[in-house]
């Protein structure tokens, strides 16, 4: 099983970027990203994004898109530059194999294009989705990074106590972990597949702006990638938009309150104190006595402290939804 050892996960902002185009085109669109949508779809219409070479290729008739768009994270967490460089790296005759899987032999006018300057047309692609990630993601991405990096630490934790089984029992309700072998079957697959894991492992990748199922690429890498949705999204842009209710008010006052509310998506202090206009001395002196009363726990990611509600302060905050990211 040296390719299941070799699983891990990673976060792209260029996965978000992709995901996100290819739901404000209309392609299984995942209504919890509502707000999103309508806020980016305003953003476009205030000043348009020039898209001429990616759109073709992400949006389209045909059930799948060419994988090198979305390469196999390096490492656990990467940069937009990062991203869009293995991107520019990927090879002439990787670029026309792809496109040939997707289309078939006879490609339309964006894709023949690229077949026939892959460099050229690889630079100008990757030009286009940093612009698109500038105006679309990285307002939202400190929001959306933090979501994901909880994801990760959750996932993690089911990997360490119980192995892939126990892993892949609540990664998404299409994937199956059976007598060493990962199927996906379920609404969105006609048939029952097994995914290949390949030489290098698989690579899972949470996303928050994708569809409500899994995307799986078999040729991004050595390493086959498994994209689903992370959890938690569906308080992501709702969180703080609401005022505390009264009694939870009364319970530990509106700073606390208002604090508890926000954290119903996870963050870090410098976004707490952000969001609610204070200061991150204030925010770090209420998040402390809220950690000593069982309502909010905090994990390390990287550089970051990353603070979220526990089950008793999603109690306080939502008691009938299910959907909120907890730390144990």
């Amino acid at each position: 099983m040296a390719e299941l050892a070799a699983t891990r996960f990673a976060i792209s902002p260029l996965s978000e970027t992709v995901a996100g185009l290819q739901q404000l085109g209309g392609r299984d669109r995942n209504p919890l990203n509502l707000r999103w949508l309508r806020w980016a779809a305003d953003e476009i219409a205030r000043r348009p994004l020039g898209l001429s070479r990616v759109r073709p290729l992400l949006v389209n008739d045909r059930r799948s898109w060419p994988e090198f768009l979305v390469p196999a994270p390096l490492g656990a967490a990467t940069a937009i530059e990062d991203d869009l460089a293995a991107v520019e790296r990927t090879t002439a005759s990787h670029v026309r194999a792809s496109l040939r899987r997707v289309f078939g032999e006879e490609l339309p006018d964006a894709a023949a294009a690229l077949a026939a300057q892959p460099a050229a047309g690889l630079r100008a692609i990757a030009a286009e989705l940093r612009t698109a990630h500038d105006r679309l993601i990285a307002p939202h991405w400190p929001r959306i990074r933090a979501v994901l990096d909880a994801d990760v630490i959750y996932r993690a934790k089911q990997l360490a106590a119980g192995g892939a089984e126990k892993l892949f029992a609540d990664l998404h309700p299409d994937l199956h972990w059976c007598d060493g072998r990962l199927t996906m079957r379920g609404r969105h697959w006609r048939t029952e597949h097994v995914v290949r894991r390949g030489p290098g492992g698989l690579v899972l990748i949470p996303v928050v702006l994708g569809p409500p199922h899994v995307m799986i690429k078999k040729s991004t890498s050595t390493q086959t990638t498994v994209r689903y949705p992370a959890r938690g999204v569906g308080a992501l842009w709702t969180a703080g938009t609401r005022p505390p209710a009264g009694s939870t008010v009364r319970l530990l006052g509106r700073a606390r309150a208002e604090l508890l509310e926000a954290l119903r998506s996870p963050a870090t202090t410098t976004e707490l104190a952000r969001a609610l206009g204070v200061t991150p001395s204030a925010v770090s002196q209420h998040l402390a006595v809220l950690r000593e009363n069982g309502l909010v726990a905090r994990e390390r990611s990287g550089r970051n402290v990353l603070y979220m509600t526990t089950a008793l302060g999603v109690s306080l905050t939502s008691p009938s939804s299910p959907d909120l990211p907890v730390l144990p």
